[in-house]
């Protein structure tokens, strides 16, 4: 059988137990399994065993339940509620107002949450009733949320960057500072967008607050020094070189725990369902990579990825080419698999012809993060579209269609990161240096 036949056979055995409603993990294992056992000679159960042993026990993978426990335990906490506070009197003065607490508040906690749907849901339970509550258009609000929520992949630490960077080898650290000037840069491009629809629509946006005095709103931004301390602790360690992520990570909890219990919001009750709420998501999220690895490994030894490398070459495609195809790739496989689940099955087949085209692995991280961000607002299986839907208990479409704006302005971010590649690449430099 070709390579091409057995490429079928494989996506054909993928779909067809997905569609089953078996795991994902599993499902990625039992392909595995059958590439290796019809078209290698080396046996499949130890090759499984080994593979996936080595990819559970893995030291750089010990961030990623760190990072999830911390999200869950801020989840629980008064954060963002004390957010809005600290945020809304420095907002009234820029066209849009409020609306811009959805983007500013979804990038601070990006960077302590590492999670898009936890960020989306912490920031919406806030904001929403809010802006609702002071007559603010359904429609701009919940979209506005919907594409900052996605801040949450991009601005570190992020879960999806921790795993790209163990899935292509990458530094997990250099990811994370690389995402900064990114992430700053999209949540520019949002509050821009809110600026341009509030000119344009003048007469939906509701009056201003009472004015404060600079004094009152400096005691109002009060209430923002637990998360810019938490901020500081995790990726000022990182950046400075005193801790790498992992011990970063373990920074980031102990810190999440004093926030907690200076609220009053920490008690066995909250400790323990973040903690079962930390598990239970690493553990879906540590079986998926386990059979990734697994299924990496068993198209390593069919030969697929060099074979399809080499396919790609013949095409002839510039570096703009591949990227464009490459994206149109990941936003229609978003549409039936979550994030996590997509760079794992495609890195080992996707990023041998990257390095191949001279892609930098770690500007391509990026890249991938923010299409990965992307499929978190396309249906049907935009995570951030499931959690919009489960709070405001709008039709799925109608919530797509109001975050389309926000689609697109993600499209001119890469457009912007690939002219200007420094925007990635400027601050590992610094850090290596």
């Amino acid at each position: 059988m070709g390579d091409l036949g057995i490429t079928l056979l494989l996506v054909t055995a993928l779909f067809l137990i997905l569609g089953s409603g078996v795991w994902i993990g599993l499902t990625l294992t039992g392909v595995a399994w059958i590439g290796m056992q019809l078209f290698s000679s080396r046996p499949a159960g130890d090759a499984m065993a080994v593979t996936i042993w080595g990819s559970a026990s893995s030291w750089t993978l010990t961030a990623l339940p760190l990072f999830v426990w911390m999200g869950e335990i801020l989840f629980r906490t008064r954060l963002s509620q004390d957010m809005f506070r600290g945020l809304a009197p420095w907002m009234q003065a820029l066209p849009g107002r409020l609306l811009h607490v959805n983007v500013v508040g979804c990038a601070i906690f990006a960077a302590v949450s590492g999670s898009s749907a936890a960020t989306c849901a912490t920031i919406g339970k806030m904001s929403l009733p809010e802006l609702k509550r002071r007559g603010y258009p359904d429609g701009i609000a919940i979209g506005s949320l919907a594409g900052a929520g996605t801040l949450g992949l991009l601005i570190p630490p992020s879960i999806i960057m921790i795993v790209y960077g163990v899935s292509a080898e990458v530094s997990i650290a250099q990811l994370f500072i690389a995402g900064v000037f990114p992430g700053i840069l999209l949540a520019a491009l949002f509050s821009g967008y809110l600026m341009v629809w509030a000119w344009r629509h003048p007469t939906q946006v509701p009056p201003a607050d009472r004015v404060m005095s600079f004094g009152e709103k400096l005691r109002e931004s009060r209430h923002l020094i637990p998360v810019v301390l938490l901020i500081a602790a995790v990726l000022g360690s990182i950046y400075s070189g005193v801790a790498t992520a992992t011990e970063a990570a373990a920074v980031g909890v102990v810190g999440a725990l004093a926030i907690s219990a200076a609220q009053g919001s920490l008690s066995w009750q909250t400790f323990k369902d973040s903690l079962l709420g930390g598990t239970r998501l690493y553990c879906m999220i540590a079986l998926i990579l386990s059979g990734a690895a697994f299924l990496t490994l068993s198209m390593g030894y069919i030969g697929l990825p060099r074979h399809l490398a080499e396919w790609i070459a013949t095409l002839g495609l510039s570096k703009v080419e591949l990227l464009l195809a490459l994206m149109v790739f990941y936003i229609v496989l978003g549409c039936f698999l979550d994030g996590i689940s997509m760079v794992v099955l495609t890195m080992g087949v996707i990023l041998p012809t990257v390095v191949k085209a001279g892609i930098d692995p770690l500007w391509f991280g990026i890249f991938v993060v923010l299409v990965v961000e992307m499929a978190q607002i396309t249906p049907p299986v935009g995570f951030n579209l499931f959690v919009l839907q489960g709070m405001t208990k709008r039709e799925i479409g109608w919530i797509a269609r109001v975050t389309l704006p926000f689609f697109w302005l993600m499209v001119a971010a890469i457009g912007l990161i690939y002219v200007f590649p420094q925007i990635v690449s400027f601050l590992p430099a610094q850090m290596k240096t």
